[in-house]
């Protein structure tokens, strides 16, 4: 039988082939979520009543269908939407789509808590001032609210990080997928292989996570009131 890679091997190819697929799937999910997250929760706190269970329905049933159903309808299903997309990118692109708007209504959630969680006081002051009610959002809540929401924020990059590797069941090639490839041959290469994967997403996701939840504890005194994260 032929001898399979070594784990230096192994791991350099993760990096090089793997890693940048996973990442990207992650940055265009998390940056469409980013853009639906925020529009649904100003819809939810400013808008109108008929806005808001037009957001809460999204934010419901979103949240209630497994990320790989959706990798699979907008993969397989929807791939009339991508027509001008070359084929061989659809599945990749049919990820970044149903990650995103996954995380779009979780990301909503802790968008919602933050603008919720900024003084009263500072808005009612602003308007004193003579600022409209955009002015207010735009220099007042909003900053103070991106800045509260960062902890919600980087817990929600880790799961889109992790729930990339669901990619791999359409022929992606992240992480996973070139670990399957890598090990085909070789099944005795991988449980070492998971180990190593395992690895990567604690280094891509532990940091940042315990970065910010350290900052999630000044957040209460420093904003005035209690953080919200629903």
């Amino acid at each position: 039988m032929q001898q399979g890679p070594d784990m230096p091997t192994i791991l350099w190819i993760l990096l090089v082939r793997g890693v940048p697929d996973a990442l990207q799937i992650t940055f265009f999910g998390l940056a469409m979520g980013f853009g639906i997250g925020l529009i649904l929760a100003l819809m939810r706190v400013y808008g109108t009543e008929e806005m808001g269970w037009v957001a809460e329905a999204y934010e419901k049933v979103l949240r209630g269908i497994p990320v790989l159903v959706l990798i699979y309808i907008f993969t397989f299903g929807a791939s009339s939407i991508f027509w001008f997309v070359d084929p061989i990118q659809r599945p990749i692109v049919g990820a970044y789509v149903a990650l995103g708007i996954r995380s779009g209504a979780y990301q909503s959630q802790i968008f919602r808590g933050a603008i919720l969680s900024v003084s009263e006081g500072q808005v009612i002051a602003a308007r004193a001032l003579g600022m409209t009610g955009f002015q207010t959002q735009i220099y007042i809540v909003l900053p103070q609210a991106f800045r509260i929401a960062l902890p919600g924020w980087s817990n929600e990059y880790a799961v889109v990080i992790k729930d990339s590797s669901f990619a791999s069941d359409v022929g992606v090639f992240e992480i996973l997928k070139v670990v399957q490839n890598v090990t085909a041959n070789h099944p005795e290469l991988w449980l070492p292989s998971m180990g190593i994967v395992t690895l990567i997403y604690f280094v891509f996701t532990y940091p940042v996570t315990r970065y910010f939840g350290k900052k999630q504890k000044g957040a209460v005194g420093e904003f005035g009131r209690e953080v919200i994260w629903a």
